[in-house]
């Protein structure tokens, strides 16, 4: 079992809470889980997504423990839905998925962002199929799903998101971003226990900045 909390915030209050990037939002985010310790965080499948509009946010927060809703967000604005475990149990489910797709780039040393569609179509195909180990939350998942290439596949444009972030090492703030892809389309359950562990450890890198969160809608095909 867990729970999906949706959060409409206008951009009054992001201003009013001094939200300037993904990065302030996903601390702010953590209050959705009161009391907490920091080392319990990462173990809880929390996962979270951010939509920017022209004058709103739209936040998305997925956690086996209950989120609650946090003192900067209305009441009205704020929604919450348990997640049975028959949600799961589906053959195939409509998604959109916001992602932070990356290779391993050998001659600069670091992972760099994809951008080819083809790149980025593979790049999802195979996370549907390998098995890995999260180095975000430490375990082992594979992704026991399929994309079905036979109905639209919706790749839209990389969207840059810049953030500062706090060195621990020197103590100064240093910019950096990351490269938010949103994929839309029809995926398949291959493994049912392999694609519950996805669904709640996400997918690609970045996690704790938005990244990774499936939304799905179960389908007939």
């Amino acid at each position: 079992m867990s729970w999906l909390a949706r959060l409409e915030i206008n951009a009054g209050i992001a201003r009013m809470e001094n939200i300037s990037d993904n990065y302030v939002w996903h601390k702010k985010l953590w209050q959705c889980l009161p009391g907490l310790p920091d080392n319990e965080r990462d173990k809880i499948g929390f996962l979270t997504r951010i939509d920017t509009f022209e004058k709103t946010f739209r936040l998305w927060v997925l956690s086996k423990i209950k989120p609650a809703r946090p003192q900067w967000c209305p009441p009205a604005d704020f929604a919450l839905k348990e997640i049975a475990d028959g949600f799961l149990s589906h053959r195939y489910y409509a998604f959109d998925l916001r992602a932070n797709p990356t290779k391993r780039d050998i001659q600069q040393g670091k992972r760099v962002p994809l951008i080819k569609e083809e790149e980025l179509r593979s790049w999802l195909i195979r996370k549907g199929k390998v098995r890995r180990r999260d180095k975000d939350t430490g375990l082992d998942v594979a992704g026991g799903f399929r994309i079905v290439e036979d109905k639209p596949l919706e790749i839209r444009r990389m969207v840059e998101n810049y953030f500062r972030k706090m060195d621990k090492k020197n103590g100064k703030k240093y910019a950096a971003y990351h490269g938010g892809v949103q994929f839309r389309g029809i995926l398949e359950v291959t493994d049912p226990v392999k694609f519950r562990e996805t669904y709640h450890a996400g997918i690609g890198s970045a996690k704790g900045f938005g990244f990774g969160l499936f939304l799905l809608a179960p389908i007939e095909l």
